[in-house]
């Protein structure tokens, strides 16, 4: 990437800052310690989630003073200019907990309320995947596009559920229209990694109710700038993030919520 726009250095700064956060969550793979839980007793925070934010905050404070930042473990910090980041340190602390290789590292950039820039790390695989508004995609710094043109009956789909039980109860009712209209479904633990794998092909397409915007953020700007279709919960009723090819959306959706 070259720094001739303020997204596209926002993309660079985060990109960094994402790879620099992997690296310590890497090192603690195996040895997760918990810190408590939150919403309930299986959503659960580490060590490793509060270092990584912690190492995240000041990476960015250092290379753009002022900004505002908003994290899932920390308290937001408001600055003094127009540039907000919105950082999850571990998308997937569930995975890191059990030690399975799907956790990732999840850094967006906005400038006033326009999220421009993102950046996702694969802790595991090393993977980078980056965008800047308006200037496409990439993975590990080459350019990426979604996949090939195929129907949903043939069609990998990733999600995942809530943490409440009540909330499961109706996502099993989706998963049931979904899966025999489907090739198969596949949920991984990592919003930020499924919808980065939509962008370039690993699914072809992805939904999940209840995410928080530090989940889908970075990811949202990545899969649409390689083509998808994506659909976020301000657009939306019932808090879903969706996004797919664009031949299979429309139907994907409709199994979704099914119109009244």
């Amino acid at each position: 990437m070259q720094t001739s726009s303020p997204a596209r250095h926002l993309a660079i700064v985060a990109s960094e800052v994402a790879n620099q956060a992997a690296t310590l969550v890497r090192s603690a793979m195996g040895r997760a310690e918990l810190a408590g839980t939150k919403t309930t007793p299986t959503d659960i925070v580490t060590t490793t989630d509060i270092a990584s934010e912690e190492l995240v905050r000041r990476e960015l404070l250092d290379r753009c003073p002022g900004s505002s930042i908003v994290g899932e473990e920390l308290a937001d910090e408001v600055g003094g200019n127009t540039i907000g980041w919105i950082v999850d340190p571990i998308d997937g602390t569930v995975n890191f907990l059990y030690d399975l290789p799907v956790v990732s590292v999840s850094i967006a950039a906005r400038i006033d309320d326009t999220v421009v820039a993102g950046a996702v790390a694969d802790v595991i695989r090393g993977d980078l995947f980056a965008a800047a508004m308006g200037e496409g995609a990439t993975l590990n710094g080459h350019p990426v596009q979604i996949g090939r043109e195929a129907p949903l009956s043939q069609s990998l789909i990733g999600t995942g559920f809530s943490y409440e039980a009540r909330v499961r109860s109706e996502q099993a009712n989706i998963v049931s229209r979904l899966l025999p209209a489907s090739r198969d479904i596949r949920c991984m633990g990592s919003a930020a990694l499924n919808l980065c794998w939509v962008s370039c092909g690993r699914l072809d397409g992805y939904y999940e109710q209840g995410t928080k915007l530090y989940d889908y953020a970075a990811a949202a700007l990545i899969a649409s700038e390689a083509g998808a279709t994506v659909e976020l919960p301000s657009d939306n009723t019932i808090s879903l993030v969706a996004g797919s090819r664009p031949q299979i959306f429309g139907e994907l959706r409709a199994l979704i919520d099914p119109p009244d």
